[in-house]
Parts: structure tokens; C-alpha cells; sequence
């Protein structure tokens, strides 16, 4: 069900490495992380932003595997899919008591919505790879892109907030 799909998960799986390292370089050269204010707002922003790069290279890996039917792969992308979507209820009551740049509608959008869509999409498409169904494989492929879009967002959100805190010190 996922042949011909290669080129666009391994594509995927470059990108959230990539991206994961290009991270952990932003936040080495962070200021103003050690404080319980720094502490709180890497917990509710560089953690979840992790997790999403994360998450889009695992999914990318497990969809490469050669599975001898689409049923693990589906029983997996469906447990991960439940997992994010619980975990980003849990993000975002941790953003909500954090003073970060979220000031307007696309701020929320990409840091709660995305990840909420993209966790909704993998539940739909392994539901869909189980089943045997034809948009299985755009669904998760829809899941790795939010996923991408909204920690690609996130890094870039924490980067001004560490260079706005720079210049507060």
C-alpha cells in the first residue's frame, strides 16, 4: 500500500534529522534557558518542537520497514498518532502558563492546531492502512508534513524568543 511512496518518507526522515540537529545547535546557542522561567518555557515549546521533528522522523522510519502487510505498520502509526494527540492536549496547558511570542491567531494555529491535525491525520491514515483503503498513505503523509511545518514554526519562534531574551541580559 505504501510502494511508490519512498522518495517522499526518506525526503521526510532527512528533513526531521536534520532539522533535530539544527535544533539542538539553536539551543547551544541560547541565553536564559537555566532560569525557572527558561526551564518552563523549554518544557512547553523546545521539548514539543523536538518531539514533532521527532515524531516525523520515526513515522518516516517505520513506514520504510518492509512490513509484511499493512496491519503493524497500521497498529503503530495508530498508537502514536493517540500518543501525540494526548500529548499535545498536555502541551498546550503547558504553553497556556508560559509568557512566550504566542501573541496571535497563526502563532496558536501552528504551535496547537497543526500538531492536533497532523496526530488526527496518522490516526486516519493508519485506520486507513488497516483497512486497506487508498488514502492511507496521503494521510500519513499529510501527518509528516504538519508534523515538519510546525516544528520547522517552532524552531523559528524559539530562536527570536532566544535572541529577545539575549538582549534583555
Amino acid at each position: 500500500m505504501l510502494h511508490g511512496w519512498d522518495n517522499f518518507f526518506i525526503t521526510g526522515a532527512t528533513a526531521g534529522a536534520t532539522l533535530i540537529g539544527l535544533l539542538f545547535v539553536a539551543i547551544t546557542l541560547g541565553t536564559g534557558l537555566s532560569t525557572a522561567r527558561g526551564l518552563d518555557s523549554t518544557r512547553a515549546f523546545v521539548t514539543p518542537t523536538l518531539v514533532r521533528f521527532g515524531g516525523a522522523l520515526f513515522l518516516c522510519l517505520a513506514v520504510l520497514a518492509p512490513w509484511p502487510s499493512a496491519w503493524p505498520i497500521g497498529i503503530i502509526l495508530g498508537l502514536i498518532g493517540l500518543t501525540g494527540f494526548v500529548y499535545q492536549i498536555h502541551v498546550i496547558f503547558m504553553q497556556r502558563k508560559v509568557d512566550f511570542l504566542l501573541r496571535d491567531w497563526i502563532d496558536r494555529a501552528l504551535f496547537s492546531a497543526a500538531p492536533v491535525l497532523a496526530n488526527a491525520s496518522l490516526i486516519t491514515g493508519a485506520a486507513g492502512l488497516i483497512a486497506g483503503k487508498s488514502f492511507a498513505p496521503y494521510a500519513v503523509a499529510g501527518a509528516v508534513t504538519l508534523l515538519l511545518l510546525a516544528g520547522i514554526y517552532g524552531a523559528w519562534s524559539i530562536t527570536l524568543w532566544i535572541a529577545r531574551d539575549r538582549d534583555k541580559t
